[in-house]
């Protein structure tokens, strides 16, 4: 497996060195690079030689917060990886950033192993579905009385379903290539395909809506 480029971004120096430290043990991780605030690191990345894989960002700092770094990471970046790490648990300021595309959300003080794990998930699948974002995701959805409607699936064939339904259970598109004996390009292009057709950008994004229409609860 290639190494994993990481980039921390947190104001608390202390913290910041203690996730360096952390991170450095973990069996695929290659470069480390870190920033004090949202502009130290859009800087950092601007001059970069080459890029991280993976950046791990703090919503409340000053000079440039999470949210504003994140935005112009999706904008000028967009294969990057974010995991928000924060004492944060607003659901409110979840749902906002899962919008804008970050592809997990970890609290700071999150087993070491469940870091790691993250880490290779938003690389590997393009997020990290833990039991926090699920429950974001399960409350932003609005209750009605009708039956939710799955007109937007039916566009879908039955192979993009297929792959779909895989996608958010979980798995790669590597594993899917090989569940279903196909080649990973294939995955790719139906994948690309589903995202056209539902209007998608991301995995994050597929995944908000698999709960938004139902398709997962």
């Amino acid at each position: 497996m290639e190494a994993i480029d990481i980039c921390i971004v947190d104001d608390h120096t202390l913290f910041r060195k203690a996730i360096i430290r952390l991170v450095s043990s973990f069996t695929r991780i290659g470069q480390i690079s870190e920033a004090e605030n949202g502009k130290v690191c859009l800087d950092l990345l601007r001059k970069a030689q080459r890029l991280p894989d993976v950046v791990l960002l703090d919503l409340d700092m000053p000079v440039m917060n999470g949210v504003d770094t994140a935005e112009a990471i999706r904008l000028k970046y967009p294969e990057m990886k974010i995991i928000i790490l924060t004492m944060h648990d607003n659901q409110k300021y979840m749902m906002h950033m899962i919008e804008i595309g970050v592809h997990s959300f970890l609290l700071k003080d999150c087993d070491p192993d469940e870091l790691e794990k993250a880490i290779s998930a938003v690389v590997d699948r393009e997020y990290y579905h833990n039991d926090m974002m699920v429950s974001a995701m399960r409350r932003s959805v609005k209750v009605k009385s009708e039956r939710p409607s799955f007109n937007k699936l039916t566009e879908l064939t039955d192979r993009e379903r297929e792959i779909f339904m895989l996608i958010c259970s979980e798995l790669s598109l590597k594993d899917i290539s090989i569940k279903l004996s196909v080649s990973e390009r294939t995955v790719h292009a139906h994948k690309a395909n589903i995202q056209s057709k539902l209007g998608l950008k991301n995995t994050v994004s597929m995944i908000k809506f698999a709960f938004d229409s139902g398709f997962m609860s």
